[in-house]
């Protein structure tokens, strides 16, 4: 590498949580130190248009200009999606991955990054898809690997591996559009058999919240599934504890860190989109009021859920505490976690001795230690 780190910033998406990542990214260029690093930002449009901008020498003041304009100059696709350490810009392994990274191009220099930062949301960035893109084009990348981001981001096949970890979890049914559609009188029956009301009703592969709804009767369930259809094509209905709202920060590779947990205290009825990231009115109590048994559980509880799904760089792990008996369930795993003045994540690492500055050094050197972990394996006889 240079003197200064090369940093991609890939935010945006095509994903329900694009206004998310915008947060996310403008937060994150903020705290970056501008004399260690070279910040490149690459902004995917709602549509799935990639643009990319000039080297940041200072941080942007706000969401609309990190919004690249389109560049129509082809000439000027010539940042490849790879490091020192994978091949050079004239061996390209393959006719996809030239595809792939001829989508991505700079408009002040052709040097190659050193490590890309994806600053995605949801589907199309934190579910595996980007990642892959990633995996063929041979460059480091912070966060979670293509296996891990996409049982993180599917909430069914999430629970599912939580099951076989023998970690506890609240009750839940689940089923696709077609399944809906063809029977839906006995879907309904089954969550009111078996969960009751009221329930959490949410798309199956999203997070912040988009699309979930509280239901309190069958009119409302089935107008909350219908809803839910709207963002992906498999619904989760979870049974309603009275609980509390923890999570925990987790950072690290083979070698797994937990942050002192947090607890969430709603503003409104349950912890929605609006709560987390308009009002801001929702409290946050870092370190949650817990006993110290209740918190080292939570905390071990935060890293074997990282592990079961092969996790890497970074996670958030959320969790229910029963007001009434003091009962841990896990909810589930976010692989990305956002980033904004809102965000718990580098909130709980500052509460733990870890700096918004040092919290990003530390992801970058996670990034590029599985990366040059990668480059041992042998991938021929």
């Amino acid at each position: 590498m240079g003197s200064k780190v090369r940093v991609g910033l890939l935010y945006g998406g095509k994903s329900g949580e694009h206004e998310v990542s915008l947060q996310t990214a403008l937060a994150v260029m903020g705290q970056f130190n501008y004399d260690k690093y070279e910040i490149i930002p690459f902004y995917i449009t709602k549509e799935g248009q990639w643009r990319s901008g000039a080297t940041l020498h200072q941080p942007p003041a706000t969401i609309e200009q990190i919004k690249l304009a389109a560049n129509n100059d082809s000439s000027s696709i010539a940042m490849l999606f790879q490091s020192d350490a994978s091949c050079n810009n004239n061996e390209l392994q393959s006719s996809t991955e030239r595809a792939y990274v001829s989508s991505v191009q700079t408009t002040d220099d052709r040097k190659v990054l050193d490590v890309i930062f994806p600053l995605l949301h949801g589907t199309y960035g934190e579910d595996g898809t980007v990642q892959g893109m990633l995996e063929m084009a041979g460059v480091p990348y912070v966060g979670a690997g293509v296996l891990a981001s996409a049982v993180g981001m599917d909430k069914v096949m999430m629970k599912k591996v939580f099951a076989i970890e023998d970690l506890p979890q609240c009750v839940f049914r689940y089923f696709n559009r077609t399944q809906w559609d063809k029977d839906a009188p006995f879907f309904i029956m089954e969550c009111e058999v078996s969960l009751g009301y009221p329930c959490f009703i949410k798309p199956a592969n999203l997070g912040s919240s988009v699309g979930i709804s509280k239901a309190n009767n069958r009119e409302e369930l089935i107008e909350a599934v219908n809803f839910a259809f709207r963002y992906d094509r498999k619904v989760i209905v979870e049974e309603f504890v009275d609980a509390r709202e923890i999570e925990v920060s987790v950072l690290g590779n083979d070698e797994v860190q937990a942050s002192v947990p947090g607890e969430i205290v709603p503003n409104n009825e349950f912890y929605d989109y609006k709560a987390k990231y308009i009002d801001g009115k929702s409290a946050m109590i870092i370190p949650a009021e817990l006993d110290e048994a209740t918190t080292e559980q939570i905390r071990e509880m935060a890293v074997r859920a990282f592990q079961s799904i092969d996790g890497s760089g970074l996670s958030r792990v959320d969790f229910f505490v029963g007001k009434e008996d003091n009962r841990i369930y896990i909810n589930e795993i976010n692989t990305m976690p956002g980033f904004t003045p809102f965000s718990m994540y580098p909130l709980l690492w500052k509460e733990s001795g870890l700096s918004y500055g040092e919290l990003l050094q530390k992801l970058i050197d996670l990034a590029l230690e599985r990366h040059a972990e990668k480059q041992r394996l042998v991938y021929t006889e």
